[in-house]
């Protein structure tokens, strides 16, 4: 059964956040607050993690569509290719926040994700991860969590995501209700930002 640690986003508890980065570095499966939906996530680096994400998900590794979350647009700029000055200035203005853009990858991916020619990426506005990120070594694989009710999509209570999912994590991060919106997806890979899926973020660049 996975441990539940409780946050409060004005005081975040710093041996919390040592604790997730050590079951992180063991190559465990977390669920975290994000600033849109709560998600599930483990080290990008740890090839055990990545595989029982994929398993818990119920999808294939290789082509699992799942985001990379970085610390800093610094961070992710090493994974993807250079940034025009367009891009730049678009994530810049819009990061950290609900968004999640797709990016051109460079030729130095880890493996398993080396041949993917796109990155989905983040970097979230929320106090725990901006706590924990900056503690890994690399950045999180991530994916939200869908509820089975499809009308609802996306449940928010964390201690109903715990009850649900207890048993096929390590460690559940819990910072009160989390939203019911999902972020907004945007291909920059396009000759202009091209809206994949309407969420949280506006759509008004």
């Amino acid at each position: 059964m996975a441990e539940y640690l409780t946050f409060y986003p004005n005081s975040i508890n710093i041996k919390y956040i040592e604790q997730a980065v050590a079951v992180l570095n063991a190559g465990g499966v977390i669920i975290y607050p994000t600033d849109t939906v709560y998600a599930m996530g483990c080290l990008s680096t740890h090839k055990r993690a990545l595989q029982r994400l994929a398993q818990i998900k119920d999808v294939k590794l290789e082509k699992a569509p799942f985001s990379f979350l970085f610390e800093s647009i610094s961070a992710l700029s090493q994974y993807v290719k250079p940034l025009d000055n367009s891009t730049f200035r678009l994530l810049k203005s819009t990061l950290p926040g609900p968004y999640t853009y797709i990016l051109a990858t460079h030729n130095r991916i880890p493996k398993p994700f080396d041949k993917r020619k796109t990155l989905g990426v983040r970097i979230s506005d929320h106090p725990v991860l901006k706590a924990l990120l900056p503690k890994l070594d690399a950045p999180l694989i991530t994916t939200s969590l869908h509820d089975e009710d499809h009308i609802k999509d996306y449940t928010t209570d964390p201690e109903i995501i715990y009850e649900y999912w207890a048993s096929q994590i390590d460690l559940m991060l819990a910072c009160g209700f989390g939203d019911n919106v999902p972020s907004t997806v945007v291909d920059l890979t396009t000759p202009d930002p091209t809206l994949i899926r309407i969420g949280k973020g506006p759509f008004d660049f």
